[in-house]
């Protein structure tokens, strides 16, 4: 009876001593869990998702042939403080524990974009960074490729598709779309060939109404839409999370208010993952050369059918026509009054035109509107050139062949800050001027003379 009761004695001391040391070892983990979560810096982070899209573009060099990986600077817009993965030539950026850090020159617009700054080529990422995984890849990966389409042979190019401010325009986008939501969801690959017959349908009309959209569509996929197919398969989705993405992204665009520059976005993401399941870089395949309408119809083996805008109900019925039409035709009334008002605003008032000498410029491509053969307006839009830093609230309007900016008349003008309707100009004395012909009541800048 002594010795077993000495034994238990021994196994509860046993217990008590392990149960004490697990306590200590948890104790001990949350401590460390504590102390890193209190060091890791604003820096750390960063440099982690750096370390996420490294790992991504490894694994997917075989995308384009080559590694996208490269000099990336993540922008405070409100301090203009900049960090970056990489230095600068000027050393505006210094050494810091994990990244370089400094501040942006204001002659440098802020956006997400590819720039040349410093000696390099750079992708530009705007913070706070998306919290979401996925969508921050995504935007990487999607400037990462502006930065070296030049080397795939794909240059930069952003024109304006204007035909997509006008009704039939928007009308057979929007039925494009519609039906690409459709082949996305599609539960075979004979429905999913159906509704992508109807989706090139739309745009082979589109096209035959508008003809210059041809080569205007092209240009803004090859740019846009090959960097956001980039974008979308480097994310990091599985393939349940790309077709969710790519519904979701569908939806959400058709509220822009314009879709002269934004909506290659959406059409080549959906035409190209859907291609990849069969031709999975076919991507490589392709140069400036290629008409994009004609290489889907032939890779995804599909004839679209012919169109017209009195197409049978049930086809309507089927993209969710009858809707789209009636809210493109009263879209096109209030338009018709905002486009009157718009010219009156910037051509027919007296205005103030800023002639580009060597421009660098950031706006949004969701909301420019066309005023046809006279340009389009940029309701926000940030332009630094030789002459200064422009900074539009309410309304420029850009040339067609964007060689110069106009915005309303100057009001007020206090040593170098000029001020107008909605706009801001931060002027360099030192070389210019402003002036009113006294012919047109028009403003313009002159250099001065040395």
């Amino acid at each position: 009876m002594v010795q077993l009761f000495r034994k238990n004695d021994y196994l509860k001391e046993t217990k008590s001593s392990l149960m004490t040391k697990v306590i200590t070892v948890i104790a001990l983990l949350q401590s460390s869990f504590i102390l890193s979560a209190q060091t890791m810096t604003f820096e750390d982070s960063l440099s982690n998702y750096l370390n996420e899209v490294r790992e991504i573009m490894l694994k997917n060099k075989a995308l384009w042939g080559i590694d996208l990986y490269g000099p990336i600077l993540f922008a405070d817009p409100k301090t203009r403080t900049i960090y970056g993965n990489e230095g600068d030539e000027d050393r505006i950026l210094e050494r810091r524990k994990v990244l370089y850090a400094g501040k942006l020159p204001e002659s440098v617009n802020i956006a997400n974009t590819a720039l040349t700054w410093g000696g390099k080529r750079w992708a530009m990422i705007l913070l706070p960074l998306p919290d979401d995984k996925h969508s921050r890849l995504n935007l990487i990966s999607h400037e990462l490729f502006h930065c070296i389409q030049s080397q795939l042979n794909f240059p930069l190019s952003n024109p304006d598709n204007n035909h997509l401010d006008e009704k039939n325009g928007r009308i057979y986008l929007r039925l494009e779309l519609e039906a690409l939501k459709k082949a996305i969801s599609s539960g075979s690959e004979k429905a999913m060939k159906n509704h992508l017959a109807y989706a090139l349908a739309f745009r082979n009309t589109r096209h035959e109404l508008f003809p210059e959209s041809i080569s205007s569509e092209n240009l803004l996929e090859l740019n846009e839409g090959l960097a956001e197919y980039t974008g979308l398969l480097l994310s990091g989705r599985n393939n349940q999370q790309i077709l969710k993405h790519l519904n979701e992204s569908i939806t959400e665009f058709m509220n822009n208010k314009s879709f002269v520059r934004s909506f290659a976005y959406q059409t080549i993401p959906a035409y190209g993952y859907l291609l990849s399941k069969g031709k999975k870089y076919w991507n490589r395949d392709i140069s400036t050369e290629t008409n994009l309408a004609e290489y889907f119809q032939k890779s995804f083996g599909v004839t679209p059918p012919p169109l017209t805008l009195g197409m049978e109900e049930s086809i309507l019925k089927m993209y969710n026509g009858e809707l789209i039409i009636s809210e493109e035709e009263k879209r096109e009334e209030e338009n018709t009054q905002l486009v009157k008002s718009l010219i009156l605003k910037f051509v027919t008032n007296p205005h103030f035109d800023l002639l580009f000498e060597k421009m660098n410029i950031s706006f949004d491509p969701t909301n420019i509107i066309s005023l046809d053969n006279l340009g389009s307006v940029y309701p926000t839009i940030r332009i630094a050139d030789n002459w200064g830093i422009l900074t539009v609230e309410n309304g420029a309007l850009m040339s067609p062949n964007w060689s110069k900016i106009t915005v309303t008349e100057p009001l007020e003008q206090d040593s170098n800050i000029v001020k107008g309707d909605g706009w801001t100009l931060e002027l360099n004395l030192e070389q210019y001027t402003i002036l009113k012909d006294i012919y047109t009541n028009n403003y313009y800048l002159e250099k001065k003379q040395k």
